[in-house]
């Protein structure tokens, strides 16, 4: 989804915006400014996750104080319930999501029109030739007037990491939250970033992070300096870019493919090492399902689906396949990354970064029949605009999806809440959001 061939001279400032718990956040902050609530999901022990009533699907995202029970990311929702019994558990929204990303990044390029959106929570904003408008200080009041209007507009927080590289500004963004600002400058890695314990370095999963502490090294500083034959005899070229990545050399060009604008798309570096299909599963899903709103609320579709995983070895694999016809539907697309992901990871080396891209855009044109679909796609693209429509008149969860009622996605995708909500989400106005073409 990012592109990174931005050039970075001398005088440019690398801000990397990230939205703290996004999912949680922005569930979160629609309830209390849109529909009133009084309790802030945000100050609670809780989590967005999947259904809750059939125990099953996997945490997306927690508050700070589900953080305090060692709630994780990635871990099923039945575990993290026991960890904390009176553990608060919501559903996705991904309609919400969808418009809450747009709000974000439409802020974003009112400060600068350099602007990589690197997942629907995250982005970096490139200034350039800055060096003699702004002092370092000036950048850093500017990255807190940024954090504060997105507060104070769109109702959420973020993290803004500052710096002179996209992996620097990465690692300061990751820094202590929420609603912080940090700087990481190559002349402050030793003090900021070489004490961090190594599996805190960007793309080190827990596998690598293993392979590292039976070497003795346990900090991103020890790695740093850790003798390089050792670590190319041990890791192999893998081993050789996260020791660059220690020393604060820049991120690798290929792990970010996909040039905005020429499809719809989304990609994620995964909170933990992914090791089964299911979990891949569902984060495809959650990348599906908000490529398919967009798709929607453009009124395009696509013909290409393609699916690309980056392994904790840096290995790097995609593979694409032609649709018998365009489509907009969420769960044609969604059926169609499963195909592709199964013949593209072998099962047993964990993912990192895993990403759904579509391409072959269209015009909103009519759907070629297959005899052998049995017109199920049909059908589903009408309850698709229908809900839509709903969704736009009485708000994002008036209606539930017949799909994840029925389907073996159920679990992942989860119900919607069932408070009618008004035409305004986030601030953000929802007629405007869906005409418009991002």
């Amino acid at each position: 989804m990012a592109d990174l061939s931005v050039s970075v001279n001398m005088g440019t400032y690398i801000f990397h915006i990230d939205a703290n718990s996004a999912f949680l956040s922005w569930s979160a902050a629609y309830r209390v400014n849109i529909l009133g609530e009084k309790i802030d999901l945000r100050l609670i022990p809780s989590i967005v996750g999947g259904d809750e009533e059939k125990r099953h699907g996997i945490v997306l995202a927690k508050s700070t104080p589900a953080k305090k029970y060692g709630i994780k990311t990635g871990e099923a929702i039945v575990t993290a319930k026991q960890k904390c019994p009176g553990l608060v558990v919501v559903p996705p929204d991904y309609g919400l999501y969808v418009s809450a990303s747009r709000a974000f990044i439409e802020k974003l390029k009112q400060y600068t029109e350099q602007v990589i959106q690197y997942s629907i929570d995250e982005a970096w904003a490139v200034f350039d030739g800055c060096e003699k408008l702004y002092g370092k200080g000036q950048m850093v009041d500017l990255a807190y007037g940024l954090k504060d209007e997105i507060k104070r507009e769109l109702g959420f927080t973020v993290n803004i990491g500052i710096s002179t590289n996209f992996l620097l500004s990465k690692m300061a963004g990751d820094f202590s939250k929420p609603d912080k600002v940090h700087t990481l400058f190559p002349n402050e890695i030793e003090k900021k970033m070489w004490t961090l314990p190594v599996s805190e370095l960007f793309f080190v999963g827990k596998a690598t992070a293993a392979k590292l502490h039976s070497l003795g090294i346990f900090t991103i500083g020890e790695l740093a300096q850790a003798d390089e034959e050792m670590i190319r005899a041990h890791l192999k070229t893998p081993g050789e870019i996260i020791q660059g990545y220690a020393r604060g050399e820049d991120l690798q060009p290929y792990l970010f493919t996909h040039e905005a604008n020429k499809g719809y798309g989304n990609s994620l570096t995964a909170p933990v090492d992914v090791v089964t299909r299911e979990y891949a599963q569902h984060l495809m899903l959650s990348l599906c399902e908000t490529v398919g709103m967009r798709l929607r609320s453009d009124h395009v579709k696509i013909k290409v689906v393609s699916v690309h995983i980056t392994t904790c070895e840096f290995q790097y694999a995609d593979k694409q396949m032609q649709l018998f016809t365009s489509t907009d539907v969420t769960e044609e697309i969604y059926t169609a990354a499963c195909k592709i992901f199964k013949k593209l990871w072998d099962g047993r080396t964990p993912i990192r970064q895993i990403g759904v891209h579509t391409s072959k855009v269209e015009n909103n044109t009519g759907r070629q029949y297959n005899l052998f679909d049995g017109h199920k796609y049909d059908r589903l693209e009408t309850l698709n605009r229908t809900v839509d429509k709903i969704r736009e008149k009485y708000g994002e969860d008036a209606v539930f999806r017949a799909c994840f009622l029925k389907s073996n996605v159920a679990h992942m995708g989860g119900g919607l809440d069932k408070e009618r909500r008004s035409g305004v989400t986030l601030g953000i106005d929802v007629e405007r959001e869906r005409t418009r073409n991002l």
